[in-house]
Parts: structure tokens; C-alpha cells; sequence
């Protein structure tokens, strides 16, 4: 699946992604390939992500919203 993780300033993450953890505001939850449809408000904490070779990264956010639709993780953070 394709993630994409923006700001307004910059994009800090686009490319593949294996798995993706983000910080919901009804408790963090994992996005796996072939998620069903989703959006969702997300609260400070970690995004986290795991690329297909392996490499697990992370990213600090103060909150945000993501679409998850078509094997597309949008993550749009501040």
C-alpha cells in the first residue's frame, strides 16, 4: 500500500509501506493492505510505519486526520 504523510510545511513520508500505526482519537490502530475505507481524527502521539524492506520509522505528530481508502493512506498531520 502507498503512504502518504504530509504537513503543511513539507512531505515527510511518500512511498510503500508494509504496515502503518497511527494515533486514532479512539485509541491507536494499525492499517494493514486491503483496510477497509476509513477516516479519522488522530491525536498527538506517533505515527509509525513499516516499509517493505523491513525498516520500521516513526514520526512525532501533534494531531491530524487520515483517509484510508484504495490501498492509500493519506495522513495529513500539524
Amino acid at each position: 500500500m502507498t503512504l502518504e504523510l504530509i504537513s503543511s510545511h513539507e512531505i515527510l513520508f511518500k512511498g510503500d509501506a508494509e504496515s502503518v500505526t497511527l494515533p486514532g482519537a479512539e485509541g491507536s490502530f494499525t492499517v494493514l493492505k486491503n483496510h477497509a475505507p476509513i477516516i479519522s481524527v488522530l491525536n498527538a502521539g506517533e505515527v509509525k510505519y513499516r516499509t517493505p524492506e523491513g525498516a520500521e520509522k516513526s514520526v512525532a505528530i501533534k494531531g491530524g486526520i487520515v483517509d484510508v481508502d484504495n490501498n492509500v493512506v493519506a495522513v495529513c498531520v500539524y
